[in-house]
């Protein structure tokens, strides 16, 4: 009897022990198929907070770069770090790779894990950030956002990544070629009534044209609005030669199923534009970015190969309504003036030199400042004043400097940029 009653005894409490581990479970909820994040464009690169997963089974929040025009997986070197890489470098260039195949590698975006690559990891050699004057330390490449579906909403400032299948896009909606090998985007492009692939590159802030393709429409429309010297959202302060950059306004490219109008271009040189050219499986003419496209919401079904433009606003921001400075960051000491734009075929500002080390816009010293927040302070509209803070050869002066409007008249009034083409 004992032993009859103990067994019994003991068969609850194991049905009470797998009722509660049942009940528990129930309370577990299911993976995440998709999330929304609040975005912050940082000279018009999409920046979002996520979460790493390190080896110790603990989360490390950081800034990432949405970068869908690159197909590299990078991160810093304290990042790399965390994550339990094992680096090792080549010259300026490090990499990264997990120690062990059972190393979890991945991040969390608002509560949703995304898987990243286990191959190469490229690891700046010695800068914080991954780009110059950049807060975002691990980026987001085509490689990795090509195995999900993404929502970037420039009007409302929001990002949003589910699985295949899970979003609903709005909008009118085009083929995009997606490279099978590492996921970057062409749109079928028409310019002068002519066929063209462009790339679509939302982790950039410039739109650029080949040489030969620039040179073309730039002889035959001597008209179109021309300047020297990559001000304003251009300024990557990460490429060579911005002082010397050719920018010219298209007057019309119809990319997929928009017309845009008055798209401000760069020239980038052959040896700048070489590999970018080489690294699509289809031939390239250039590329759009973020500034083209502000006023969009941009669904990207990567596993239709359709890419979705639906339009949240109509407004023309004066993305060259700028003082006319060409800026370098100088890692954690700021900011080095590295040319003056011309206006009217005078220096926009005259009293200030290449080689000056800017200090501080206004009243806001700009050390800690990202590239992108230095440029929202230096822009504004045409004639309105700025007080810069200038240091040269150790001494300190300010300089009111003017925003000007470079790159072209006033928009046309008959026209709005970014007008969908009528189905």
């Amino acid at each position: 009897m004992r032993f009859t009653a103990g067994l019994i005894a003991l068969i609850l409490i194991l049905f009470q022990g797998t009722a509660v581990l049942a009940q528990d479970a129930s309370k577990i909820p299911p993976p995440l198929e998709s999330v929304t994040v609040p975005i912050t464009l940082d000279q018009g690169r999409v920046v979002i907070d996520v979460d790493l997963l390190l080896h110790d089974g603990s989360t490390e929040r950081v800034r990432a770069w949405v970068d869908n025009g690159n197909p590299a997986l990078t991160m810093n070197r304290r990042v790399a770090n965390l994550m339990g890489l094992s680096v090792s470098c080549e010259g300026q260039v490090c990499f990264g790779t997990p120690k062990s195949r059972d190393v979890s590698f991945g991040i969390v975006i608002g509560g949703m894990k995304i898987s990243l690559l286990t191959r190469k990891t490229k690891i700046p050699a010695s800068t914080p950030a991954l780009a110059p004057g950049m807060s975002a330390e691990i980026n987001l490449p085509s490689s990795v956002l090509r195995s999900y579906d993404v929502l970037i909403d420039f009007p409302d400032r929001k990002l949003t990544i589910g699985l295949p299948g899970t979003l609903r896009f709005h909008g009118v909606k085009s083929k995009m070629l997606v490279n099978p090998s590492d996921g970057l985007i062409q749109i079928p492009t028409k310019i002068e009534n002519k066929n063209y692939d462009l790339g679509l590159d939302l982790g950039s802030t410039i739109n650029s044209l080949s040489e030969e393709l620039f040179d073309k429409l730039s002889s035959a429309h001597p008209d179109w609005p021309h300047m020297t010297g990559a001000v304003g959202a251009f300024n990557t302060g990460e490429l060579a030669g911005e002082t010397k950059w050719r920018l010219m306004r298209v007057d019309r490219v119809q990319y997929g199923p928009l017309f845009l109008t008055d798209v401000a271009v760069v020239d980038l040189p052959k040896d700048l534009t070489s590999s970018f050219k080489e690294r699509p499986a289809f031939a390239t003419a250039g590329l759009l970015s973020s500034e083209a496209l502000m006023n969009y919401r941009i669904g990207l079904d990567y596993a239709h190969s359709i890419v979705f433009f639906d339009i949240g606003r109509t407004v023309r921001f004066p993305d060259f309504d700028v003082v006319g400075i060409i800026l370098r960051p100088e890692g954690d000491t700021g900011f080095t003036v590295i040319g003056v734009a011309d206006f009217d075929g005078k220096p926009s500002v005259p009293d200030v030199q290449a080689d000056d080390h800017l200090v501080a816009v206004g009243d806001n010293p700009i050390a800690d400042f990202t590239l992108g927040q230095v440029w929202s302070l230096l822009e504004g509209s045409p004639g309105q004043e700025r007080k810069l803070t200038i240091a040269r050869a150790g001494k300190q002066s300010t300089v009111v400097a003017k925003v000007q409007h470079f790159l072209g008249n006033a928009p046309r009034n008959d026209e709005v940029r970014g007008k969908q083409k009528n189905n």
